[in-house]
């Protein structure tokens, strides 16, 4: 559908962004950077875009959201509300990885690198057209094998992952999950949980 409305966004980095699409027209694109605060400006970000451009929630026809790898709980705020907007606006909600996002646009071969902790980078090669460039990887800066020169994002995150998810709204998609590159930092309590009194 030409005319579909898309809503893209993601929290999967330090910044909150997203871009609503009317077909492949650009209606409001923002990208706010903050390190931390994501949970609490999304919803609201989202509600002023489609203020703005005069529409509402249940215009939308689908939606697109950044799923990592990146920031663990930045990850999830984003992935949940995905699902959440999609399960009460019975519309399709699509998962695009952060190197997707940034391989859109771009001619290729291309290399995508995204730095992450230390001397590491999250990576992955786009050899050809199709959307299927494997899976991102993660290595040690000097340590990449050959491959394509890195190139840098042609299109705003929050806009390539709404054009990605339109394009992916009739395919019969899995529910948007989070992808980590390593298990979470965190780990669940040792201790035995509190009894619980009748």
């Amino acid at each position: 559908m030409p005319d579909r409305l898309t809503l893209g966004f993601d929290t999967s980095a330090a910044h909150c962004a997203a871009a609503l699409l009317r077909g492949d027209d650009v209606l409001a694109e923002r990208q706010e950077e903050m390190i931390k605060g994501q949970a609490e400006r999304l919803m609201p970000l989202l509600e002023e875009m489609l203020a703005e451009a005069g529409l509402g929630w249940r215009d939308l026809s689908v939606i697109g959201v950044g799923i990592g790898p990146g920031n663990f709980t930045g990850i999830r705020i984003a992935v949940a509300a995905a699902r959440g907007l999609a399960l009460a606006l019975k519309i399709p909600a699509i998962g695009i990885s952060a190197t997707e996002a940034a391989a859109h646009g771009l001619p290729r071969p291309c290399r995508i690198q995204i730095p992450t902790h230390g001397d590491q980078v999250i990576w992955q090669d786009f050899m050809a057209e199709d959307r299927d460039g494997g899976r991102p990887q993660q290595a040690a800066t000097g340590a990449l094998p050959p491959g394509p020169a890195p190139a840098a994002p042609a299109v705003p995150t929050a806009v390539a992952i709404a054009r990605l998810a339109a394009d992916r709204a009739d395919d019969a998609s899995p529910r948007p999950a989070p992808l980590y590159m390593r298990p979470a930092d965190a780990a669940p309590a040792r201790d035995a949980p509190p009894v619980i009194l009748p």
